[in-house]
Formats: structure tokens, sequence, C-alpha cells
């Protein structure tokens, strides 16, 4: 026997509700015989509907294209049978007359058109949302030691919370890059980051090592939607020849927090009323109230998500209930997700441009989460300074990311001309001079850094091997960025997608690494292999510079930044 409650519902949802409808108002309500009656009947008028509207019309009908495998297991769960819906008018679509777009280039809608103080307030604020992500990233290596002890595992071992929360930085932006473009840049960065600050109060709780383990990739994982979505963000704000000087700002807001996380974690570390737990503690409280600020804040930047919210008004304003953003149509397929954030970026990292510059942005990202082992290895066990003076030295990667940023910055006014010259289209090899100077800077700076690390060295020389570094890598890792989207434009998404996966498979390995080998072979001789192999990569930005446009126009991904 089927359930009553069911066969109310279907007969809601058929054409027949209004018969119904009529039938309540003369104070006649359908037997039991009735319904099934008319439950049969509807079926075979909508059977015969959809063939007869799909034929008319040309093609398949709007009810099979709607009706899902994942709809019929529901239904097949719920005890009653899929139905087919289908309209007089279902085989009408809908004209251009009823779509809401932007009132022209100008409109002031339009997330590029608004106020510039708006933008920046905008690119600020996720900036530092995202600086609390990395923050909780570094924030943890203060307090390995006590970790170790704490809970009776060595010290590689405990290690392995700084190398769990990388891997979740590159496993969470496979979610959150198209998640953001299904339901828009807030959502996606928003709901992440409250769970993130969730596990940020779970890893300081933890009460064994497993857990906290757990929270700290866990809290990685929904922490890194920041880190992937603000480029999308600062897309939606900028043209091209802005985008420069914004991504610069946003990313001095990604390196501060590997910096300065340590730094202030060492001196919460060494109180003896703290400890450990209030690095977490506090990486949970900043982020809640940066998140908060934010939310009150930030708008709205997804242009088809601003639209949809413009054609939602107007329909309520007008009574008009045809009026809908184009986005609306989109039937959300998580194959076709798949395929864009999957497997296009391993199809892109194939490409010889994109494996190049991603391996060469990811091996630079890795160096500097190799810091978090070697500055306190250097300066700490090697000249003796004090666990939080030993921190000190991560301020010379800062100093050396701004000059990188300046550097950067002045290139984009360079690009700028390019850029008009060629009829305001981009010009992807005009972004890597910045990265073909820092190549030489980020290589010989890790060989000053390891072979000046001696106590009866003046401490100023690895601290300036230090800035080198800095500067290089930021001169690398942002020109990479650029280049990358300027490239593959159409497939920016997936382009920066791959480069954030081959960035966590570096980063995670690092500060694994670091110590035994500075401790084994010596820090001068463990530079130098690292160094080396910076300094095989030197030729890439060069290659690409001369031959850069021949090899884009030769691949099906990036040939649209040729003749576009």
């Amino acid at each position: 026997m089927a359930d009553p409650e069911a066969l109310k519902e279907e007969v809601h949802e058929t054409p027949l509700q209004h018969q119904t409808s009529d039938n309540d108002h003369d104070g006649h309500r359908p037997t039991s015989h009735e319904i099934h009656r008319s439950i049969a009947r509807t079926r075979s008028v909508n059977n015969t509907n959809a063939s007869t509207t799909g034929t008319a019309s040309g093609r398949p009908s709007s009810i099979a294209r709607t009706t899902s495998r994942r709809d019929t297991v529901l239904s097949r769960i719920r005890s009653r049978p899929p139905l087919q819906f289908t309209h007089p008018l279902s085989h009408a679509p809908t004209t251009k007359d009823e779509l809401v777009d932007f009132e022209g280039a100008d409109d002031p809608y339009r997330p590029m058109n608004w106020p510039m103080g708006k933008k920046v307030q905008t690119t600020f604020l996720y900036g530092l949302v995202t600086m609390t992500a990395t923050w909780a990233s570094s924030c943890y290596s203060a307090g390995t030691t006590q970790v170790s002890k704490e809970f009776g595992v060595g010290l590689q071992v405990a290690i392995l919370g700084t190398s769990l929360f990388l891997v979740g930085f590159g496993l969470g932006p496979l979610l959150w890059a198209p998640l953001s473009e299904v339901y828009g840049r807030r959502i996606a960065v928003f709901v992440p980051m409250f769970l993130a600050i969730c596990f940020s109060f779970g890893s300081a709780t933890a009460k064994d090592f497993q857990t906290l383990m757990l929270t700290r990739f866990f809290g990685a994982f929904f922490a890194s939607a920041p880190v992937t979505n603000t480029g999308g963000v600062l897309g939606d704000l900028f043209s091209p020849a802005q985008r420069g000087i914004a991504m610069a700002g946003y990313a001095m807001a990604v390196v501060g927090g590997p910096v300065l996380g340590p730094i202030v974690s060492a001196a919460v570390v060494i109180q003896p009323s703290l400890g450990w737990r209030w690095t977490e503690y506090l990486a949970g409280i900043l982020q809640a109230f940066i998140l908060l600020i934010a939310i009150i804040f930030i708008d709205e930047t997804y242009p088809p998500k601003l639209l949809v919210y413009k054609a939602r008004r107007l329909r309520h304003e007008t009574g008009n209930w045809a009026l809908h953003a184009k986005f609306e149509e989109w039937d959300v397929s998580i194959v076709e997700l798949a395929h864009k954030f999957l497997l296009r970026p391993v199809q892109l990292l194939c490409t010889p441009i994109c494996f190049l510059v991603a391996l060469y942005a990811s091996f630079c990202y890795g160096i500097l989460y190799m810091q978090l082992g070697s500055i306190p290895f250097i300066f700490h066990e090697i000249r003796g300074w004090s666990p939080l003076v030993a921190t000190l030295p991560f301020l010379c990667i800062l100093i050396g990311a701004t000059l990188g940023a300046a550097a950067n910055v002045y290139n984009q006014t360079l690009y700028n001309k390019a850029y008009h010259a060629a009829g305001n289209r981009a010009v992807p090899e005009k972004r890597l001079p910045p990265m073909m100077l820092g190549s030489v800077f980020f290589s010989s700076g890790q060989f000053v850094t390891g072979w000046t690390s001696g106590k009866e060295i003046h401490w100023i020389a690895p601290c300036i091997g230090l800035v080198m570094q800095g500067t290089g890598f930021f001169m690398i890792f942002q020109a990479a960025l650029n280049y990358l989207v300027d490239t593959f434009h159409k497939y920016a998404a997936s382009a920066v997608a791959a480069n954030t996966f081959l960035r966590s498979c570096f980063a995670c390995a690092f500060p694994l690494v670091v110590t035994p080998m500075y401790r084994n072979i010596g820090v001068g001789p463990g530079s130098s292999i690292t160094g080396g192999f910076a300094a095989l990569l030197i030729p890439v930005p060069f290659v690409f510079y001369v031959y850069g446009k021949r090899i884009r126009a030769g691949s099906k991904w990036s040939k649209a930044s040729v003749y576009d």
C-alpha cells in the first residue's frame, strides 16, 4: 500500500493541482480512489506531453535533461516512482528579453566599476583573511618541541603538524575553487573559514596526538578557501592593467602569515602560563576577529552571482517572474565541475609552460616553508640565540618580499605600455622580467645563507642571504601566477589549481627534511643542494620570454592568448 503522504505530495506536484484546489473550494475532498485515478491519468498525460514536446521542438525535452540518476535513486529510496514534470510552455524557451545583464560596460553594479576605495577595502580584507589562514600554517612550528614532549613522540613526528597542514592547503582548493563558481566568492570563503576556526580551537584542546594531527589537516583543508579564491576576487575587481599591483598587495598578506606567525608564537610558547596550545588559541581568535569584520564589510564580487541578486530583486519589484540571470539557467553538474577542477589541471600540467612555471613557483613555496626549520636551526642551535630572538630573522624574508613587491609594481607600469600597445590584450611574456631577475637572487641567496651560517661569521651575512631569498621568492612567485593567468586566461582557474596542488606536494616535504639534512651534512652543503636546484631553474623564465609566444601558439590550451 502506497504511503498516503507520498500520494498527496505527488498530486500536489502534478498539473491536476488546480482541479483539486477547485474541488476543495466546493467543499468536496477527493477520495483515495480518485487520488489513485488522478495520478495514473497524470502520468499518462506527462509521458505523452514529454514525447511530443521533445519531437515538436526538435530537441530532447527539458524533463529528460533535469531528471538525473540521483533523482531516480532518491525516489526509489522514498518508495515513490520518479515524477516527470511538464508544462504547456515547456517547449518554448525564454527569449533574451527576459535575461538580466549589466547595463553596459560602465554599469556601476559591475565590480570592475566599483569605486577604487571599495576595491582597495575588499582586497585588503580578503588579504587579512588569507593572512590568518597562512598564519595558522606556521604558528604551530614554534611549539613543536613542546608537542613532542607532551605526547611522547619524536621531534620529526611532531613536525607532521606542519606538513599535514600544507597537505590540506593543497587538497582544499580542489573543492573550494569550483564552489566559488557555483555559490559565489563570499559563501565559498566565509563558510569554510568558520569551520577552519572551529578546527583551530580543536587543535588547541586536543587530548591526544592523533586528534591534533586530524584537526591540523582539516583546519588547513577549510582555511585554504581564501588562499584559493582571493585570486578570483582580484580578477572580478581589476583589469589586467591593475591586477598586478593588486596581486602584489594581496601576496604580501600571503607571505606575512608564515613570516609573522613563528615570531609571535615563539613569544607565546616561552611563557610558562601559556605554552604551545595558546599558539592555536591565538590563531583561532585572530581568524574569528578578522572573519567577523570581513562578513560585515565585504560584498559579493562574482559577476554572475550579482546578476542573480539583481534578477531576484527585479522579479519582486516588477512582478515579472520570467526575468532571470543567465547563471540561473546552469544546471550544476558534478561531472562538469570534476572535469574542470580535477582532470583539466592534470591536462594543463602536461603542457611545458604550466609544468615548468608551476614547478618553479612550487619549489620556491617549499623553500619558504623550509625556513620554518632552517632559521631556528641556524640562529638557535648553531649561533646560540634564545628561542624568541632566533625567530626574528624571519623579518628578513618579509623585508625581501617588500622589495620584490616593489619590483613587481614597477614591472606593472611597463606591462601596461605593452598591454595598451597590443590593443588592450594580455601580453604574458611581459610578466616575466621580475621572475628573470628574481631567479638569480633566489638561488644565490640560498648559497649566501648556507655558507655564512657559522657563528664565526657576523650574523648580518646570513640575514642578507634571507633578504635575497625573500626578494627572489616574491618576484618569482607572483610573476609565475600572473604569467599562468595571462597564458591560460580561459582556463585560469584550472591553471591556478594545478599550481596550488603541485606547490603543496613540495611544501609538505621540506619542513620534514631540512633539520635531518642540516645535521647530517651541514648547513652549507644542504643549502647548496636546494640552491643548485634553484640554479637549474634559472633558465625557465628566460626561455619562455624568448620562445613563449611560439610555445603558446602550439598548444590548444593557450593558443587563445595568442589570437584573441
